[in-house]
């Protein structure tokens, strides 16, 4: 067998990719596959055409064609089997079967045909193995990236604070030029705020954000002298008594002053008992969880670039004793999704029964599994039209003169509710926050990230619609891109539900309580 070479062509011959195994020009290759869907419009029903001296072996893949041109002499089993292994990969690697699909993903597909066909022969291998030698990873490589962008994110923190330091010295003295006395003195005290407020990073905890508990982390880095120290304590500490009425209002002028700067003024606010609470462990005998996570990435200008959903069933136990059930499960039937079940779960069982088991009954399930306990099921889907997308975001940047007027629109499915929702807009580097006309929610302005964060939480039927509207100097409509969005929703996809724990011991007692959650979470989802 001789594959002089193998491609991908639409019916209306243009080449999409096509990988040569022997040495021919490329006129002559040309040649070959643009007299190809000539051939294929005579009407023959066959898999194969040949000419004077060359056979085309094919299949349909939708609207393309994948091709195999090899010589006369070729045996025509093997050539259809290399077929249908390269018919299998092609899927793996391309999102969707078209033309914008296949050309993305042009290099792995050569790369994969690289390892099926060598030098125009068939290699012994199966559509794992070519998956495996395609993702060998380099240590060094991974290393090497590391290194470089830590180099870069160093680099990056060093222009920011060259950048701040420069617009605050510009500030500082166009103040001294206009005044002086208690003007000049009051901005000079501000000027130190500044910087000590600058250094100070403020991150939310599990129980910060939108909608939650008041608990937030600040990493503070180090204070450079005293003086930072003094200001900053200043501003933080809360007035023991109420004798001190000019500290206090001293107090409020530097607070006023540092606001009308634009700086974001964090209060200082005591911890509560619900900060201060531990978790609770679980009590009950089961739970089990139902995520789903989405990397969802929706086109500016509509429709959906990549679409991928990966769910999980995790059982966590909390008796040993109680380890020999088997669970019953419901799924919702939703045929693009695919479910595997854990290796030594009875897949015979689950695909007849719905029935999660273990595939040695007398052996109990594992408990003291850390975070949601041991996996049971997997499942993922990856097509989906944009009618079934959570969320979609269109956002409308129009120049006016000296201002950008940016419009943003939300629109929920009526599928999901949806919950602690937050759009995140990219803007330009800015002195102040942009000027919000109208907002249906929260917005907050992230000076540091330069980011203008909108938050809704809670998208039902009342509000599946909304809009934001804000103002920012001139610049480029691409400057706004990607937005990233994050949300948390109770339905899913699959549909799954626990209808009850079975009892492999215990004679026929009372059914096992058990307890479901269910939540569908965002990990990568962004408008590009």
């Amino acid at each position: 067998m001789v594959v002089l070479a193998s491609s991908i062509v639409s019916k209306s011959g243009k080449v999409l990719v096509s990988r040569q195994y022997v040495d021919m020009s490329r006129i002559r290759i040309e040649g070959l596959l643009a007299a190809f869907p000539k051939l294929v419009g005579m009407g023959k029903q066959h898999t194969y055409i040949e000419t004077d001296n060359v056979r085309y072996v094919y299949q349909p893949i939708e609207a393309l064609f994948l091709l195999l041109v090899t010589t006369k002499q070729s045996n025509i089993l093997e050539d259809l089997d290399t077929l249908r292994m390269l018919s299998k990969l092609v899927p793996e690697y391309s999102m969707s079967l078209d033309e914008e699909g296949i050309g993305r993903a042009a290099f792995e597909l050569i790369f994969a045909f690289d390892e099926v066909i060598s030098l125009g022969h068939k290699e012994s291998v199966t559509v794992a193995q070519v998956k495996q030698y395609c993702e060998m990873e380099s240590h060094e490589e991974k290393l090497h990236k590391l290194v470089m962008q830590s180099k870069i994110n160093d680099t990056k923190d060093v222009m920011k604070r060259k950048a701040n330091e420069i617009d605050k010295s510009k500030i500082e003295k166009t103040r001294v030029e206009k005044g002086g006395g208690y003007s000049s003195m009051s901005s000079l005290g501000s000027g130190r705020l500044d910087s000590s407020f600058s250094d100070m990073s403020i991150s939310h905890g599990p129980g910060g954000g939108f909608g939650s508990g008041p608990a937030f982390g600040m990493d503070v880095e180090p204070m450079n002298t005293k003086a930072k120290d003094r200001s900053r304590s200043s501003v933080t500490a809360a007035p023991k008594s109420s004798g001190m009425k000019l500290g206090k209002s001293g107090k409020n002028q530097l607070m006023e002053s540092l606001k009308a700067e634009g700086e974001d003024i964090i209060e200082d606010v005591k911890p509560t008992g619900q900060t201060r609470a531990a978790v609770a462990a679980p009590t009950d005998p089961f739970t089990l969880t139902v995520e789903e996570k989405l990397n969802v990435a929706l086109r500016r200008d509509g429709g959906i670039s990549s679409f991928d959903m990966q769910g999980t069933l995790s059982l966590q136990i909390l008796n040993q004793e109680d380890g020999f059930v088997q669970v019953q499960i419901e799924t919702g039937g939703n045929p693009e999704i695919l479910f595997k079940t854990h290796p030594n779960i009875n897949r015979e069982l689950f695909n007849s029964e719905s029935i999660l088991g273990l595939k040695r009954p007398d052996q109990p399930f594992p408990t003291g599994q850390g975070g949601d306990g041991v996996g049971l099921l997997r499942w993922r889907m990856q097509r989906a039209d944009e009618s079934m997308v959570p969320l979609t975001i269109n956002c409308w940047p129009s120049v006016s003169g000296n201002e950008t007027y940016v419009s943003i629109e939300y629109e929920a499915s009526s599928m999901f509710d949806l919950t602690n929702v937050i759009i995140s807009v990219p803007l330009p580097a800015l002195r102040d926050a942009p000027i919000v006309k109208q907002c249906d929610g929260d917005w907050r302005y992230d000076s540091r990230n330069s980011v203008v964060e909108w938050s809704i939480l809670l998208i039902d039927n009342s509000n599946r619609s909304g809009s934001m509207e804000f103002v920012v100097p001139p610049v480029d409509s691409s400057v706004f891109f990607p937005i990233s969005v994050q949300f948390a929703a109770t339905t899913t996809y699959s549909g799954l539900k626990v209808n009850g724990m079975i009892p492999l011991r215990g004679g026929g007692g009372a059914t096992p309580k058990f307890v479901q959650r269910t939540q569908l979470i965002t990990q990568n989802y962004q408008v590009v």
